[in-house]
């Protein structure tokens, strides 16, 4: 009788680790995708941590990073982006640098959310629908630079 309550014993203790990991719901994974080397983003990239640590998200803790830079070719954005959704199954693509890094993730899925930044217009370039009702799964900030020369 002992042996039989120290093998079941046993083999409780063994699952134990797998019954909890079961449990524990996996951390949602951000896609960090630019088509500059990272050098050229660490701040862009600490400023994001710092925001998501502020709404209590910790990388490591409750998010984990995956990062992926085009180091300026162009033609790399796109395989990349199918990376990080198919591969790392990202719940979300931050989409740094030029307006193609964040059309290169919109091409690859319409259901992702996109975060980006750009300079350009994001209704000419393809990104969003409307300022009002942007539509899809593309949302971010549009930074308008108006240059203007006077003459006195």
């Amino acid at each position: 009788m002992r042996r039989r309550k120290f093998i079941t014993l046993l083999g409780g203790a063994a699952a134990w680790p797998l019954v909890a990991s079961a449990q524990q719901a996996a951390m949602p994974v951000i896609g960090f995708l630019t088509n500059t080397s990272f050098n050229e983003r660490l701040h862009h990239i600490a400023a994001f941590r710092d925001g998501l640590s502020d709404a209590g998200y910790m990388e490591g803790r409750n998010v984990t990073f995956e990062f992926r830079s085009a180091e300026s070719y162009l033609d790399r954005l796109e395989p990349m982006a199918v990376d990080l959704i198919s591969n790392h199954r990202v719940a979300i693509v931050v989409a740094s640098g030029s307006p193609a890094v964040a059309l290169a993730a919109k091409a690859v899925s319409k259901t992702i959310p996109i975060l980006f930044a750009t300079g350009g217009d994001p209704i000419k370039l393809g990104l969003v629908a409307s300022f009002n009702r942007p539509g899809g799964n593309a949302t971010g900030v549009s930074l308008f630079n108006v240059a203007a020369a006077y003459s006195l």
